[in-house]
């Protein structure tokens, strides 16, 4: 099928300078939401109509498999899709889809597409308690003769509940003819979309509906108010999602998925969590609240504690991590690896069973396996121009308040005594230290505070 989606509107309400359609929803563009469901449908042409913003829109969501046209001036959803006529074959229906409306699922369209064929006109009708603002399905005898928008309908019109979420699908070569004779005779002077309806009752095409599963999958956004009440709407239905697969949620109103969050079984997580990106939970980890992990993978049986960072990380298993710690990209710890209260990681692996439990700063680094890194201790890395390696090797006891300066290496089964500035290769199984010499001044007295 062809599939045209509408993505032009200014969003005045956003009060926003970025298009209505980029505004994020779990951390993904509400056009982007409306694309990936219209790609589950496999179409073979798939057209987005953008407008408001300029090239934002086509300079963001650039794809393959993906056309653009531009609507300027915007004059209503008919001219819109007037825009997309040169792109549309005339040999395969036509899904129409709105930017702004990104909880359909491909369930509900598939159940519209399979309603309508390849001859009739379809429409997405949902019945509301309140109506107000909406297009009325208007019937004679149980058969859509039209849709009638809010500004136009006649007073008995209003009392319909029935109304019309945008989106349809026609057959391609009679819905180019509908467009075609549209006029803008109405309270707004635009050229309605609804009104191809009354052309193909004209014409003796059926005119057919389905309705989605949910009522929630038509809501479209024109505020932020709107934005957050399907952010908390698309929240709840991910939570749900999880529960059913087993994870244990302490409160489901309480996490946000911003991306694909994969569970193995047994897996527990707190309140307040934030899953950005791709993340991956394996069997029997747990998750203490506050969280943040962006695009990272935890091994089994992993305990996260409380308010840790992870960002492009990979955790292997067995593994205690905080509370508040950061892991960021480039790390890669093995199993039952220690990372503790305020300690940084940066582009490092360390291996299986080492631990740095405090204060600690472990930045382009090898670390070995079974290392203890003292409280306090720090990778200097960086000298103002150059990034160079520190590798320390297995069985390294690192006394607190260390600091190593790279490029440098310290050998397997080496000790850096507490306080050691380490400038030059630490040699294996023997005690390093750089200390100054410790002195005591007799006579010595504290300065006192001169009253004035």
């Amino acid at each position: 099928m062809n599939i045209v989606i509408l993505a032009a509107g200014m969003g005045k309400r956003m009060q926003s300078a970025l298009p209505k359609v980029l505004h994020p929803l779990a951390g993904k563009p509400l056009l982007s939401h409306v694309i990936d469901t219209a790609r589950q449908l496999s179409p073979t042409r798939l057209c987005v109509i953008y407008g408001h913003g300029g090239e934002q829109v086509p300079q963001l969501l650039q794809a393959h498999d993906l056309s653009f046209a531009k609507q300027e001036p915007q004059l209503g959803t008919g001219h819109a899709v007037m825009q997309a006529v040169p792109q549309l074959d005339d040999h395969t229906p036509t899904l129409i889809l709105y930017g702004d409306v990104p909880l359909t699922t491909a369930t509900s369209l598939q159940r519209l597409l399979d309603s309508a064929g390849q001859d009739k006109l379809g429409i997405l009708t949902v019945n509301l308690g309140n109506p107000t603002g909406y297009g009325r399905i208007v019937r004679e005898k149980g058969a859509i003769t039209r849709i009638v928008e809010q500004k136009d309908a006649q007073p008995a019109e209003l009392e319909i509940n029935e109304i019309n979420t945008g989106i349809m699908v026609a057959p391609t070569a009679a819905l180019k003819q509908w467009l075609a004779r549209l006029s803008n005779n109405n309270a707004q002077g635009e050229y309605y979309l609804t009104d191809i309806v009354a052309s193909a009752v004209a014409a003796g095409v059926a005119v057919v509906s389905a309705q989605p599963d949910h009522e929630w999958e038509t809501h479209g956004v024109n505020s932020k108010v709107q934005l957050a009440e399907l952010e908390r709407i698309h929240q709840r239905n991910l939570a749900h999602a999880l529960l059913e697969q087993g994870v244990t949620l302490a409160d489901p109103a309480r996490i946000d998925i911003r991306g694909t969050l994969t569970c193995g079984r047994d897996v527990s997580i707190d309140v307040g969590c934030v899953f950005e990106g791709d993340v991956s939970l394996a069997d029997g980890v747990r998750i203490d609240a506050n969280c943040v992990i962006h695009n990272t993978s935890i091994g089994a049986r992993s305990h996260i504690r409380p308010y840790s960072h992870f960002e492009n990380a990979v955790v292997g298993a067995e593994c205690i991590i905080g509370p508040y710690a950061r892991l960021r990209p480039g790390t890669v710890l093995a199993e039952d690896v220690h990372i503790g209260n305020f300690v940084e990681v940066k582009n490092s692996e360390i291996a299986a069973h080492s631990k740095a439990n405090h204060l600690t700063y472990v930045g382009d680094s090898t670390v070995g396996s079974r290392v203890n890194i003292g409280a306090g201790t720090i990778t200097c890395n960086y000298d103002g121009v150059n990034k160079s390696r520190t590798i320390i090797e297995d069985d390294v006891f690192v006394g607190s308040a260390t600091q190593l300066i790279a490029p440098i290496r310290v050998g397997k089964g080496a000790t850096l005594g507490a306080g050691t500035t380490l400038t030059k290769d630490a040699p294996a199984d023997k005690l390093t230290v750089s200390r100054a010499k410790q002195i005591t001044v007799d006579n010595w007295q504290r300065p006192v505070k001169i009253k004035k």
